[in-house]
């Protein structure tokens, strides 16, 4: 059963892995295609989408088979300045007495 949620929030992960290329490729494939709106602009947008897609999967799967997607997601959104706040504001506050 473990193994199963561990699955899921894997996939979950590589989702949100893949998502954030898709999503970068598709704007600037939007732009290219707002400033040249021929046939031409449509399929160098939708080309540049479509590399966002492959560089979002391969990105994704590599993360998934090494060290684990939501291990991945988990560094990335980490912030370690604000892990010891508390203490530094009573460190500043020793200081200034």
């Amino acid at each position: 059963m473990f193994k199963i949620l561990e699955k899921i929030t894997e996939l979950i992960g590589w989702f949100q892995i893949v998502i954030s290329p898709t999503l970068l490729g598709t704007g600037v494939g939007c732009i290219v295609y707002f400033n040249l709106q021929n046939l031409g602009g449509l399929i160098v947008g939708i080309i540049i989408s479509i590399i966002g897609l492959i560089c979002g999967i391969v990105l994704a799967t590599k993360k998934f088979k090494t060290n684990g997607t939501i291990h991945f997601l988990s560094k990335v959104s980490a912030t370690p300045e604000l892990d010891n706040i508390n203490e530094t504001k009573q460190l500043k506050n020793k200081s200034r007495c």
